[in-house]
């Protein structure tokens, strides 16, 4: 086989190559499903044309199958389908191709053909060779500013929830102002844990936005800068910046970095720059640009809006409330927030408190609204956004509107308009209603503890803005999830998986279909399969998060063990979650709907279905958000309910096969049927998932499958599986 016209091949080996040898990488954010589709998309590809391939895959439990110098020394070329970062180091001097993870799933035979004639990548090259036609490979900028809102939800949460808790707890009013914690008592120093994480926050932020950039290096400056452009003393300013600022300095940071890295220095001082020169340079520098430069802008700013809102004091109720709204709703802390909430805070003392009873009712919105987005459209979120999103309720109600930031960072343009809307609409009605507050803190919390006066009407405030918010962001972040793929969220095409980005935190996640992704180890080499072929929908990533993430609740059974409600328990294959009672040859049913029905009562026999109605409702609930049907025949529903009590799975074969909607328009004769508790956890479901899924790709084992006589022949079938 002879490569194209260009560069000569850079792969290894004496006399004329027979076959040609390729290396791919394949990688997305959340590492579940679409790092595996694309391995064995590309994988099999290459099989087809007589081509050596060698896949790794750095998905949710690590690198597997990981390329060695000597792969890499006798390649013609690597391809690289990832939505996350990956180090290209290794590859200087070999052609390679970098693509979107969904490319590696839509087009592998057209990424094996353009590899051959991609450019060879050089040590100074600061992105891998240029996509291919269709690629949607994510922006450098947005997987860093991923990355920061991933390491820096947990700090959000755990600051503000401690803080809430602490409020709620050991607060009470004072008439000297705020919600106020005795000094001296245990609920004082849970109040001060939490705010040690709201102050981490924003510096972890800026750090792992630098980090993302450029590497080891940056992660010091993008620190240090993020606790600068936070801290407002430092240049005169009575806010800091806050997330903006984190952002911005984040950026910086990285970007400052790789610049001081093409700078060339002697042999003798390479070893020390990115341990010493480069972290010290890039933070002097970017410490004191932020504090002589950006800083002043920030402070000016401040002191013009308290000037200006100062003018407006006798206005109009309900525009004065809009504008305060508005400012607290921006920044969720920040500058603009804190000159708004200072103004309303220092009126107080003067007798007028209805202009912090309008910055009252704004506080909680953000939270609250973005909270209730992600239940409303749960398909729109990850499970760490949906997770976070609780928090972010509670947090909302003890008028923290920091619970917000990690919604805002992820997505700015949806969330920040969204909020703003909500804290205007909220605004403007405690202004027409003329609601008070005599305490400088926000949220139900103050009216709870009768600081507020106007109640009703401040919780319908409260509650309209948050509609708003919620309302809002969640067709601000459809609409962007349907201009980012070119159709409608949920049908056609492939889509990357849900991104932290609020994220973990994220960014939407695509209603599901099923893959099922698997990693399994079998003489030393690490494999990759998928269930189905041909293109794949944009439903799959949160489809096989829901099958993936659960399945090890079993993990205190001994494997192989016998059903618990069994004296003398039957065989079992497939680690012990397939038996004769979760077996049938012929499915009664004609429809899916009546299949999965079928199905959960097949899974009752283990006694491990504790509401079976519940199970059925919530297996229907996911074919909702998309179609589970795999193409090549199967379908596998599936159910993430407590209404069983372990992991449980079971199959059954349709003999004129029902409509499942499958992608390739084949009608699903083998159904495997899974369901997991809300608390299964672990790696055993990844197992399980691998063995079957490797096995349902190869079309031997799924005649055998189709033929077996009986439950017993069936299950002589699936101990193949392992």
């Amino acid at each position: 086989m002879t490569s194209t016209a260009g560069p000569p091949p850079t792969g290894g080996g004496d006399g004329e190559r027979q076959r040609l040898k390729l290396l791919a990488v394949t990688a997305c954010p959340t590492g579940i499903a679409h790092t595996y589709m694309a391995a064995e998309k590309l994988a099999q590809a290459a099989e087809s044309r007589g081509i050596d391939m060698k896949v790794e895959t750095q998905g949710s439990i690590g690198a597997e199958n990981i390329l060695d110098d000597n792969d890499v020394s006798t390649a013609d070329g690597v391809i690289v389908a990832a939505d996350k970062d990956v180090d290209l180091s290794r590859f200087v001097g070999k052609r390679v191709l970098m693509v979107g993870v969904a490319e590696g799933i839509r087009h592998p035979e057209r990424l094996i053909e353009q590899v051959r004639t991609a450019p060879v990548h050089t040590a100074d090259a600061t992105a891998a060779a240029a996509a291919a036609p269709g690629g949607r490979e994510r922006s450098v900028a947005y997987k860093a500013l991923m990355n920061g809102v991933s390491y820096m939800i947990p700090f959000v949460v755990v600051g503000g929830l401690l803080i809430a808790i602490s409020l709620s707890l050991g607060g009470h009013p004072d008439p000297s102002g705020g919600l106020v914690i005795p000094k001296d008592s245990f609920w004082m120093d849970v109040n001060n844990i939490g705010v040690i994480g709201f102050t981490l926050m924003v510096p972890i932020l800026s750090g792992y936005i630098a980090y993302a950039i450029g590497d080891r290096p940056a992660l010091v400056p993008g620190m240090i800068g993020g606790w600068i452009a936070n801290t407002g003393s430092l240049y005169d300013s009575k806010a800091g910046a806050g997330f903006i600022g984190a952002i911005v300095t984040g950026f910086l940071a990285g970007y400052l970095v790789l610049w001081i890295k093409k700078v060339r220095v002697p042999k003798f001082v390479q070893p020390i720059m990115p341990i010493i020169v480069i972290p010290i340079v890039a933070t002097t520098a970017l410490g004191l640009f932020f504090i002589n430069v950006i800083g002043k802008p920030i402070s000016w700013v401040f002191e013009h809006l308290t000037s200006w809102l100062g003018g407006m004091t006798g206005t109009s109720a309900i525009l004065l409330g809009t504008i305060l709204g508005l400012m607290i709703a921006f920044d969720m802390g920040g500058p603009v927030n804190k000159t708004a909430f200072l103004f309303g805070a220092g009126l107080i003392a003067t007798g007028n408190q209805a202009v912090m009873g309008m910055c009252a009712a704004a506080i909680p919105v953000m939270p609250l609204g973005q909270g209730l987005a992600t239940l409303i459209r749960q398909r729109l979120y990850t499970e760490q956004e949906r997770e976070t999103g609780l928090a972010s309720l509670f947090m909302g109600c003890f008028g923290i509107s920091e619970g917000a930031i990690p919604f805002a960072a992820a997505r700015p343009a949806q969330v920040i308009p969204a909020n703003m809307l909500g804290g205007a609409v909220a605004g403007a009605v405690a202004g027409l209603a003329g609601v008070k507050d005599a305490v400088p803190h926000g949220g139900p919390i103050v009216a709870v503890l009768g600081a507020v006066s106007g109640v009703p009407m401040f919780f319908v405030a409260v509650a309209i803005g948050t509609a708003v918010t919620a309302v809002t962001t969640v067709a601000l972040v459809d609409v962007s999830e349907r201009k980012r793929r070119g159709e409608p969220v949920g049908h056609g095409g492939i889509a990357n998986e849900p991104e932290l980005a609020l994220v973990g935190a994220g960014v939407g996640v695509p209603g599901a279909g099923t893959v099922v992704a698997e990693r399994a180890v079998r003489g030393g080499t690490v494999t990759a399969s998928v269930v189905g072929s041909g293109s794949s929908s944009s439903r799959t990533a949160t489809a096989v998060e829901a099958t993936t993430d659960a399945d090890s609740a079993d993990a205190e059974r001994a494997p192989g063990s016998g059903s618990p409600t069994t004296a003398n328990p039957t065989p079992e294959v497939h680690s012990g979650y397939l038996t004769e009672q979760t077996v049938k040859v012929r499915l009664d049913a004609g429809d899916k709907g009546a299949v999965i029905r079928e199905m959960a009562g097949l899974l009752t026999r283990t006694g491990k279905v504790v509401d079976v109605e519940e199970l059925v409702a919530s297996a229907l609930r996911r074919e909702a958000q998309g179609t589970t049907g795999l193409g090549e025949e199967i379908a596998i529903p599936h159910a993430k309910t407590d209404a069983v009590s372990a992991p449980v799975v079971g199959f059954a074969r349709s003999a004129e096969g029902v409509e499942w909607g499958s992608l390739d328009g084949t009608k699903a004769r083998l159904v495997f049927m899974i369901a997991v508790p809300e608390a299964a956890a672990g790696d055993e479901h990844l197992r399980i998932l691998a063995l079957l899924s490797r096995k349902l790709m190869n079309a031997g084992f799924r005649e055998r499958l189709s033929a077996a006589g009986d439950e017993s022949a069936v299950l002589g079938v699936l101990s193949e599986v392992g």
